[in-house]
């Protein structure tokens, strides 16, 4: 499940570029970008909270100090990259 979300987070951040390169309205697409990185994480928090649950130490182990990292560097980037036309438009505006 959260592959499936983790992918829906890329096509949608990638839809408010491409929106936003063409002059069209962008912040639903920003919106649903955002929407989905968190509905990822917490599909990941489900998962290790599964793992937990099931006791199964040698998952966490493998999977958890990896992951951690990783979410965090990919949820720092969808946000950086869906408030990018946001901060474009400031910068434009200020010219």
């Amino acid at each position: 499940m959260w592959f499936l979300l983790g992918a829906m987070a890329i096509i949608a951040t990638c839809i408010n570029l491409a929106m936003y390169a063409t002059g069209k309205d962008y912040k639903l697409a920003m919106a649903m970008g955002l929407s989905f990185t968190a509905l990822t994480v917490v599909a990941d928090y489900s998962m290790v909270s599964s793992w937990v649950e099931a006791e199964d130490w040698s998952a966490l182990l493998d999977v958890v100090p990896i992951m951690a990292g990783a979410l965090w560097m990919l949820t720092i980037l969808s946000i950086l990259l869906n408030i990018t036309p946001i901060l474009l438009e400031l910068k434009n505006k200020n010219k």
